[in-house]
């Protein structure tokens, strides 16, 4: 369990006023009783029940920078940032939320039509509708528009051939949207991709088994287009801006992972210092080893670091900053170094953090994942560097 210390102190951070912390407690109480009871089992099973989404609307947890015509609030992003953090600090099957939350929804809140807003985005909030956003391919390189999948506009229609991977909310969601290429005589300087709304009873649409990973709670899938037919209606924003759409999202997409990467992190100290201060090796507690404290010493400078770089980076997103090249490194960075962490307190826990039943050892897993979110660490740096001039 994380100690009160932590917490109080993360109250503390600047951005964060009384309204946020409310919101947090709200979430915080609501998942100690409504998640943190069933999440192992849930994980066993492997899925987050549809029902609990829709629990967690009714509670105003979803969406609420939604503007108050869609049921939202209109709240800052701090907000976004409470709800990524405690659901992260219960597992990172609950991180689909999250990107329901604040990936998926934002791409419709900003290029959307009025028809497909009102349409969709109080479907966001109430959480009767699961969301996902289908950009990964089998085989793609670390270029985007190296996108496969394709649409052929005909008789009112898109006609969609391809394949995605790795999607997150992919076995459940009943909306997704789709990268597709759309301008097969586009270079690879210009865009040529389109995003496309696309529904679960699409003619044309099929999904993969739920793939088999590290943190089983997860709903990640495969998603197959055999000449899916889509409305030309469910165009997302202009044909063959895709790839600038989802570059304007990055900065946020990216921030998002390190912040959730971030708690895994802190969660897996957490856990490591409540069992060596409990545990005997020779008839001496592990805490009291000088290879422990300074394994411990050494991981929360890099938690402290991680969480001033990630603040400040929050700060700057909030006031509308372009801070892409800046999130670029703290997702990588942070990812890295919450691998690195956790591979100290798993040789801290000895055998018994591979034992499997345990909240650390998921904790290993789902951490274990985390740098391939949002791009490749290759991936990247190849942004930073284009970035900086090279």
């Amino acid at each position: 369990m994380v100690s009160t210390m932590a917490i109080n102190k993360d109250d503390s951070r600047s951005f964060l006023t009384e309204e946020h912390l409310l919101f947090k407690q709200s979430i915080r109480e609501f998942l100690a009783k409504k998640a943190v009871p069933f999440y192992e089992q849930w994980e066993k099973e492997g899925g987050i029940p549809c029902s609990f989404w829709k629990k967690f609307g009714d509670n105003g947890f979803l969406c609420p920078w939604l503007d108050l015509e869609f049921g939202g609030i209109g709240a800052d992003f701090g907000y976004s940032v409470v709800l990524a953090e405690e659901l992260e600090m219960v597992g990172s099957a609950l991180g689909g939320i999250s990107i329901h939350s604040d990936v998926v929804a934002p791409y419709i809140a900003s290029f959307g039509t009025i028809d497909q807003k009102q349409r969709y985005l109080p479907k966001f909030i109430t959480g009767e509708m699961i969301f996902a956003f289908a950009l990964t391919e089998p085989g793609m390189s670390s270029e985007l528009a190296d996108i496969q999948t394709t649409a052929i506009k005909k008789d009112g229609y898109y006609i969609v051939n391809g394949a995605k991977t790795f999607v997150t909310n992919g076995f459940k969601a009943d909306f997704m949207i789709v990268a597709c290429k759309t301008d097969f005589n586009a270079v690879p300087s210009q865009d040529g991709i389109s995003l496309l709304l696309i529904d679960k009873d699409t003619p044309g649409f099929s999904r993969g088994r739920k793939l088999g990973k590290a943190g089983q709670g997860s709903d990640t899938a495969d998603l197959f287009f055999d000449d899916a037919l889509v409305p030309v209606g469910n165009l997302l924003g202009e044909e063959g801006k895709g790839l600038s759409y989802i570059m304007q999202k990055l900065q946020q997409e990216r921030l998002m992972c390190a912040i959730r990467s971030l708690i895994a992190a802190k969660d897996m100290l957490h856990l490591t210092m409540n069992f060596i201060k409990g545990r005997k090796a020779f008839n001496k507690k592990i805490s009291k080893f000088k290879n422990a404290q300074f394994t411990i010493a050494e991981i929360l400078t890099d938690v402290h670091l991680g969480r001033t770089f990630v603040d400040g980076l929050i700060g700057k997103h909030m006031t509308g900053e372009n801070i892409i090249t800046e999130v670029s490194m703290a997702k990588y960075w942070i990812t890295e170094m919450s691998k690195r962490i956790s591979e100290k307190c798993m040789q801290l826990h000895d055998g018994y953090g591979y034992m499997g039943d345990d909240k650390v050892t998921r904790r290993h897993q789902d951490i274990s994942l985390s740098t391939y979110f949002t791009g490749t660490d290759e991936t990247v740096k190849i942004l930073i560097a284009k970035n900086i001039g090279f």
